[in-house]
């Protein structure tokens, strides 16, 4: 994996092979970074939350282009290490990570954010609950964006805050205000 724009830009990272993840490609990672260039300033006054953190490749990508602070949640321990000392070695002061089930960070945080990403397993159940919980205890700031990648047969489309779902290959983004 690789950072593609920003401070940290072409660094290459590399996850052990041991991880229990599914990191978002380095080309969907770029055509989902073109599309909010687009539609959000990420800079050093955006706040921005990567649920299901996995390996942090989104969240380096976040630091990397300057947002103030990125928060990044992820309940597996040997993920959490691997991004805490990736972090450390790129000097990314700017990149929280917090060890927690996601469905129980959500509803006690008190953060707001311009950006939340999140990527839970595709075999989750909890993709209805994801969205209720970011909504109703309203972490997304006014103009915020909220981007959840998920596999073909979740359809958000009747959401009355979905805005687009972008594929690219077997990946798929829906993108809300």
């Amino acid at each position: 994996m690789r950072i593609i724009r920003g401070k940290y830009q072409r660094r290459q990272i590399k996850a052990p092979a041991n991880l229990p993840v599914r990191p978002t490609t380095d080309m969907a990672k770029e055509s989902l970074f073109n599309l909010i260039d687009n539609k959000l300033d990420l800079n050093e006054t955006a706040a921005a939350l990567d649920l299901f953190g996995g390996t942090g490749n989104i969240a380096y990508e976040l630091a990397s282009r300057g947002c103030k602070t990125v928060t990044t949640v992820e309940q597996d321990g040997q993920c959490v290490r691997f991004i805490q000392k990736t972090a450390v070695e790129l000097q990314m002061d700017n990149l929280q990570v917090i060890r927690s089930d996601v469905f129980r960070f959500l509803p006690l945080t008190r953060k707001k954010f311009d950006f939340i990403f999140a990527d839970p397993p595709y075999d989750s159940p909890h993709y209805d609950l994801l969205l209720r919980l970011i909504f109703e205890h309203e972490l997304l700031l006014p103009n915020g964006l909220l981007v959840i990648e998920h596999h073909q047969a979740i359809d958000y489309s009747a959401h009355e805050r979905f805005e687009i779902m972008k594929r690219y290959g077997r990946v798929h983004f829906s993108f809300f205000r």
